[in-house]
């Protein structure tokens, strides 16, 4: 019974050793778990049959009954098409093959009624089907009666060796047939009872071929449920045995430090989101568990005002602090701005990167091993064996979805008894859902005000026709002495093409602008002149910044204050959002202009209103989220809690996963080791479960 879906694929009829290969080679497909598991991406219903009369080339599918009158064969070898007249009592269609004719022309016949399946399309006047699935009127009439048929994705490969989606359909109705009373259930009957779920087998059976809309309903549900809950299941078993087997240090005390910044050196006050935080992180340090919290917050709302602050805490109890930032310039903005903040304070701190020299270095070194240095910022120069802290108590980690699971481990494992507590930051909003999976092992918290006397940033949208408008716009601006970004897209595919597109873009703003000093940027460039024209616009000495994304992770210019994109369509919605937070900086009102062509698609149309709608990272989150989905999201392909959805989706499912993650929290609640007999199932799965990795759960 147990080993029925670990059989490979060759062994199941109609796959055989040939097509096993080419399965598990396409899709990685290579047991009949891995095969039932592989669900049809959408459902046509086969129910209905049309009149060629009635069909138009706007239809999504169609299927029809009809004879074929005659054949016609146009070119030779690879460019040979085969073209077929197919005719009811309306009319007639065009069925066209560019590959398997040898096939059609040796088995269809003239004159005998098939049933023909497809998408409509239209060359000149004529309309035709490419492609289309045929089959008798007989074998029609001889499937079982089923309301949908599923549609399998498949790739260039496969449909070569005929290996398309209905092949597939076909196999998968092989397998459940042999299924049927062999697969076993995986969760608890009381859980199965409780939430009236389908059972797993029916729920396999009816996702690949469901009877009505109710059943393949209710067969989704379940199978989106249990994907979910095993996920936060898995998640909070192992957050709450790191919980039990790791102490934390106790910062019990509100010292000298950090009452003295406080009352005598912060440079505004703090907002209700940033007092709220920092109580949160309050009650983790004093636990006596080690702290494991996300902080989110968009770019400009004080998370590092936030961090500096309790790494004040732990120097008041006798401990050292370090910052991780994922590149050297973000470093240095880190080690500047926290030092401008302590200047005047009796506080050593220290900046450690690639660049810093050996002899500095080795002095750093026995600083740091000596306790004399408080605070280290660095980049993962960090990480190094011969970084040694004397007594390393927090751990501020900066948009840690750029740093690799081993490298953020290394860091971690810095104490050799106790972990230091770790506090991730990212500007990066991460949506609810993917929070809940991505970083569901980790404590939550959100900064989402900005700081006093900041306005929010105006987003407008212009068409090429504005150019006008716009030039005068940014002259109006430079008078009023305002600096500005004009970033240009720079894809990888066409790097040449778009570097030419910056360099025109750069002429362009020379002469438009002929009094104006302009800089320009880009990734291309040797990195000393790159930051030589970064710090030459952060000074004021230039007043146009030219520039690709390498800005959109870079210096902090309070004084510029417009964001101009260039063909803005064909940016994704984070990084859109991420350039506008280069500006909004300062006080004064700050603007992002996005331009784009007029020939925009649908999906770039939402992505660019979506801007001009909102400043809240958390809603663009969400959209963006499902535009793409998660797997495209930053952050999840490290998250060392490997999951891959193969129904659920992160974008859509937020209910069903907030009610996985409810019934995995009473469960682990009531019973947190899974002793019980009624969750022995559960316990299986977790110890079977081969992403369960406790050692990189640990360090988020």
């Amino acid at each position: 019974m147990a080993e029925f879906l670990d059989q490979e694929i060759k062994y199941l009829p109609g796959v055989g050793p040939k097509r096993a290969e080419l399965l598990y080679k396409e899709l990685k497909l290579k047991t009949f778990r891995d095969l039932i598991y592989y669900f049809p991406y959408k459902y046509i219903d086969r129910t209905k049959f049309y009149s060629i009369s009635e069909i138009h080339a706007q239809m999504p599918y169609i299927q029809v009954k009809g004879k074929i009158r005659s054949f016609e064969s146009v070119g030779t070898g690879r460019k040979e098409r085969l073209t077929a007249n197919f005719y009811d009592n309306t009319g007639s269609i065009e069925l066209i093959w560019f590959r398997g004719i040898k096939w059609q022309k040796e088995n269809l016949k003239l004159n005998k009624e098939y049933v023909v399946f497809g998408k409509p399309s239209q060359f000149g006047k004529r309309l035709n089907l490419v492609h289309p699935e045929m089959e008798t009127l007989e074998e029609q009439q001889l499937k079982p009666a089923g309301l949908f048929q599923g549609y399998y994705h498949t790739t260039e490969n496969m449909k070569k060796s005929f290996l398309n989606s209905r092949t597939i359909n076909k196999i998968q109705l092989t397998l459940i047939q042999l299924a049927k009373g062999k697969i076993r259930e995986t969760l608890p009957a009381r859980l199965v009872e409780r939430l009236k779920l389908y059972s797993l087998e029916k729920s396999l059976i009816a996702i690949h071929k469901p009877e009505n809309t109710i059943e393949l309903k209710n067969a989704t549900f379940r199978l989106k449920f249990e994907e979910l809950f095993f996920i936060q299941l898995k998640i909070l078993a192992l957050k709450h045995k790191r919980e039990k087997k790791f102490k934390g240090f106790y910062f019990k005390k509100v010292g000298y430090n950090f009452n003295k910044f406080y009352t005598d050196f912060l440079p505004f006050e703090l907002t209700g989101a940033q007092k709220k935080v920092i109580k949160e992180i309050r009650v983790d340090v004093n636990r006596g568990t080690q702290m494991n919290r996300l902080l989110q917050g968009d770019v400009g709302s004080g998370k590092t005002l936030v961090a500096l602050m309790i790494m004040l805490l732990a120097m008041d109890n006798g401990f050292q602090s370090c910052l991780m930032a994922p590149t050297e310039i973000l470093a240095q903005q880190h080690f500047q701005s926290l030092s401008k903040f302590l200047d005047g304070m009796n506080v050593r701190i220290e900046l450690l990167t690639g660049s810093t020299k050996a002899k500095e270095r080795k002095g750093l070194h026995a600083a740091l091993k000596s306790g004399e240095i408080q605070v280290l910022i660095g980049t993962h120069a960090l990480i190094e064996d011969v970084v040694v802290f004397k007594n390393l108590g927090l751990v501020v980690i900066d948009e840690q979805h750029r740093f690799g699971v081993a490298q953020r481990a290394k860091l971690w494992k810095k104490n050799e008894l106790i972990p230091p507590h770790v506090l991730v930051m990212t500007a990066t909003p991460i949506p609810r859902t993917l929070a809940m999976t991505v970083y569901g092992d980790l404590d939550v918290s959100v900064i989402d005000e900005l700081p006093p006397g900041r306005k929010p940033i105006q987003t407008m949208h212009f068409f090429e026709n504005k150019r006008g408008q716009l030039n005068n716009f940014l002259r109006q601006q430079l008078a009023k002495g305002a600096q500005i970004y004009i970033v240009f897209p720079l894809i990888s595919e066409s790097e040449k093409m778009d570097l030419k597109n910056l360099e025109e873009g750069y002429r362009h703003i020379t002469e438009v602008f002929p009094d104006v000093k302009v800089g320009m940027v880009h990734g291309k460039m040797k990195p000393a002149i790159k930051e030589s024209a970064m710090q030459a616009f952060k000074r004021g000495e230039t007043q146009i910044m030219v520039a690709t994304t390498v800005i959109e992770v870079g210096v902090d210019v309070p004084n510029a204050t417009i964001m101009v994109i260039e063909s803005a369509e064909r940016f994704g919605l984070s990084q859109l959002h991420q350039l506008r937070g280069r500006v909004g900086r300062g006080a004064n009102q700050s603007y992002c202009i996005l331009m784009s062509s007029y020939k925009i698609g649908s999906e770039s149309k939402l992505r660019l209103e979506t801007m001009v709608r909102t400043n809240d990272g958390f809603e663009i989150a969400e959209v963006d989220m499902k535009l793409r989905g998660p797997g495209e999201i930053d952050g999840t392909q490290q998250s060392g809690i490997g999951f891959d959805l193969k129904i659920a989706n992160l974008g859509k499912d937020g209910e069903i996963l907030q009610l996985a993650r409810n019934v995995a929290i009473d469960i682990l609640d009531d019973d947190p080791v899974l002793q019980k007999e009624e969750n022995r199932l559960l316990l299986s799965y977790l110890m079977s479960s081969k992403e369960t990795k406790f050692s990189w759960s640990s360090i988020s």
